[in-house]
């Protein structure tokens, strides 16, 4: 009884009320904090309270554009609410009357007013932005286009999309999730362009999460997924700003949150994962030269090792014989079966991936280069492993470090194990169950109740150009229709192909 009673007076107005209980309430609710802050004054003849959380706000703006304006009120002026709404230089003020509003908007830097005998609390948000300069991305690198990156610093990030997107149809809803560490969310869409559906679905995920904190935008995305038991990634992240208001452009939603230099990114393919803003940049040969080798090499990344270890283990009349002879020769010292030796060294390069990683940035580097080397020609030599084995591991290493997206880099590494188990168990019959599998799973998944393969399925043939390879911008006229725009037309092909030479 006595916990319904409390949950009922914390949702019931509790102004008027004196500054002494005022303070007593807030201290205890702060458990005597010092770093809650209660200030009272007398200004003609009302008693007036100020209090906020001192470190989160700006104190300078706070003396200078509320304490001095409202202490150097004119004698004869009644003070009350709607004075200070009007006469302080400052904008976005509130008003609250339940302790709960009080609460949640006090850890989020507002400064609060309350006068002795009033019903309601006046606020203002006089919060210090922290952040760091705009720096260039550190897990995505371009060679060709803009740099920087995204930061903590949700106001900056806004100010980029802005800067980038100069269109009144650019949309940036607000949300907060988090009961016990509020954060602030941005949904950012053009209008005219992306899909309602999409937009619909993102906001009800959004506003439906019954947490208590969000880390970050990665985690946010794992919340949103519509499989968070899947191994693929359904929704992208990026740390930059280009990739990020390219796909916004296209008609996808986008998702900023604070304290996170990532951003989402829905609806995606599991092809959009392997396109760079870079292929954009580029010539439009070059551009599709580079996504195709993307594609080949995710392929090649899952099965180059599986297949080596079903042909030596069961199907030798797939391998030439000359190189069959040599496969042979270099596996006369090794004791164990090809399965154990493929699982034990691709096990030896994630340790290294791993170690690399987790060092210091030179020292990692080193680590990687000459661990690997020193690693793999001692294993040799002591007969734990072939040389043969050791090129297919590095080779299917190096194709996993293609793909611009870090998330589908680490599934295509996951993917390679059971593959492996497969082809050690049942050979080339293993691997094509284990892709007949990953088929299947794939036709099912979703990305904001989009088909994760399409264009692929469904079948979507005028989409080709913009997922498997480049075309030149005058047959790109028109957006994805896999993302379902409103708007399908970029510009009028009619007009792109007239002759723009000056006429002498």
């Amino acid at each position: 009884m006595r916990r319904r009673k409390q949950a009922a007076t914390k949702q019931n107005p509790i102004f008027p009320i004196s500054l002494d209980k005022l303070e007593i309430y807030l201290k205890e609710k702060f458990e005597n904090s010092p770093d809650l802050s209660f200030s009272c004054y007398k200004k003609n003849e009302k008693n007036i309270a100020i209090f906020f959380i001192d470190y989160q706000i700006d104190t300078n703006v706070m003396h200078r554009d509320l304490l001095e304006p409202l202490l150097e009120l004119e004698d004869k002026t009644e003070i009350t609410n709607e004075v200070i709404l009007q006469r302080l230089p400052l904008s976005s003020g509130s008003t609250f009357k339940t302790i709960d509003d009080i609460f949640k908007k006090i850890i989020l830097g507002e400064v609060f007013i309350y006068i002795e005998g009033e019903n309601e609390a006046v606020s203002y948000s006089l919060l210090k932005k922290e952040s760091r300069s705009l720096e260039k991305a550190e897990t995505e690198s371009l060679v060709l286009g803009p740099k920087i990156s995204f930061t903590e610093s949700l106001h900056m990030n806004m100010n980029i999309v802005r800067w980038r997107i100069k269109s009144t149809d650019l949309v940036m809803e607000e949300l907060t999730v988090g009961k016990l560490s509020p954060r602030l969310i941005r949904i950012v869409y053009i209008k005219s362009i992306a899909n309602d559906d999409d937009v619909n679905t993102m906001r009800q995920r959004i506003s439906e999460l019954d947490v208590d904190e969000v880390e970050d935008a990665v985690v946010l995305k794992q919340y949103l997924e519509d499989s968070q038991t899947n191994l693929f990634p359904q929704f992208d992240t990026t740390e930059l700003p280009d990739r990020f208001t390219y796909n916004i452009t296209k008609g996808r939603v986008g998702v900023l949150v604070e304290n996170s230099p990532s951003a989402i990114i829905a609806p995606t393919t599991l092809f959009s994962f392997l396109e760079s803003t870079e292929d954009v940049y580029m010539r439009w040969q070059a551009g599709s030269f580079l996504r195709m080798i993307r594609f080949i090499a995710m392929v090649f990344s899952i099965l180059i090792t599986p297949t080596y270890v079903a042909a030596v283990t069961y199907q030798y009349g797939i391998i030439p014989t000359q190189m069959l002879i040599t496969i042979g020769q270099s596996r006369a010292a090794v004791p164990f079966p090809p399965l154990i030796e493929a699982l034990l060294l691709e096990f030896l390069i994630e340790l290294l991936r791993e170690a690399g990683a987790r060092l210091p940035t030179k020292v990692g580097q080193t680590m990687g280069i000459v661990g690997g080397i020193v690693i793999g020609q001692a294993a040799v030599e002591a007969g734990l492993t072939s040389n043969i084995l050791i090129i297919v591991v590095a080779m299917s290493a190096l194709s996993s470090f293609t793909s611009p997206s870090y998330m589908m880099g680490t599934t295509v590494r996951l993917i390679r194990f059971p593959l492996i188990i497969l082809a050690g168990l049942l050979g080339l019959i293993g691997i094509a169950f284990g892709l007949c599998f990953l088929i299947i799973h794939l036709l099912r998944l979703t990305s904001l109740g989009r088909p994760y393969l399409t264009p692929l399925y469904p079948l979507k043939l005028k989409d080709f150009n913009k997922a498997f390879f480049r075309t030149p911008f005058n047959y790109t006229s028109r957006r994805a229709m896999s993302y379902r725009p409103k708007r399908q037309l970029r510009y009028s092909k009619k007009d792109s192909q007239k002759i723009r030479d000056i006429d002498e």
